[in-house]
């Protein structure tokens, strides 16, 4: 008599066939978010002197709690600098014209050389300045706060901090072709706290940054509802 119905046989035909489609599909050619890890993701920087990047490697700062994560830390765009690099440009080769110069052509060459070594030390002061205003002039954005550190000198910075679900309203302004074209631009962030304004200024792919923002006030919003807020 035959079999009409056999168990075992239909589910090692299923298997076969299954594995059989399995082997025909095209490989995928990209990876799903799911599939990337931190490295991967769009916008990850390992250059310490990045104005953009998405989860920076090593990153610290003053009252950092244990738990929290730099999703971004940002800087004004590398453009910007080249105003104070076209004028310490000009201060370099200025020298070559000081013997034009009537009282300094002049003096002795005693006197001329120290005077050049003291307009180098200038310009060198000059240079090492506006770098470290722009190097540790910083916006980072963690997943529980917002922080503007403000490099004014040395001996002088301001920082201002707002929590992610104290944010109101995420304004980005990009104005004139220069910061059309490299994209960049200003992120102005409305908060609930005593400060009711933080500005992200000149920084580059303003539209990321304010997106990013908003799905963390989001993702801030949905952990108070579900009571996993830290």
């Amino acid at each position: 008599m035959p079999d009409v119905f056999d168990a075992h046989k239909q589910v090692e035909g299923t298997t076969s066939s299954k594995k059989q489609i399995e082997a025909n599909k095209p490989e995928r050619k990209f990876k799903t978010p799911e599939d990337m890890d931190r490295h991967e993701l769009p916008g990850h920087n390992h250059n310490p002197f990045a104005a953009y990047c998405y989860y920076p490697d090593h990153v610290n700062f003053l009252n950092e709690d244990p738990e929290e994560k730099v999703v971004l830390l940002l800087r004004k765009h590398p453009i910007t600098n080249l105003g104070w690099i076209g004028m310490a440009f000009l201060m370099i080769i200025a020298p070559s014209f000081f013997v034009l110069i009537t009282p300094f052509g002049s003096l002795p060459p005693g006197f001329q050389i120290v005077l050049t070594i003291l307009w180098y030390l200038i310009v060198t002061a000059f240079v090492l300045e506006e770098f470290l205003s722009w190097f540790f002039h910083v916006n980072i954005v963690t997943d529980e706060r917002i922080i503007e550190v403000d490099f004014i000198n040395l001996i002088y910075r301001e920082v201002t901090d707002a929590n992610i679900d104290q944010i109101q309203d995420v304004t980005v302004v990009v104005g004139g072709a220069p910061r059309t074209f490299f994209r960049y631009g200003n992120v102005v962030i409305q908060t609930a706290s005593e400060i009711p304004k933080i500005e992200f200024e000149a920084v580059p792919n303003p539209d990321h940054v304010a997106r990013i923002l908003r799905e963390l006030r989001v993702e801030e919003e949905q952990e108070k509802l579900e009571g996993r807020v830290r």
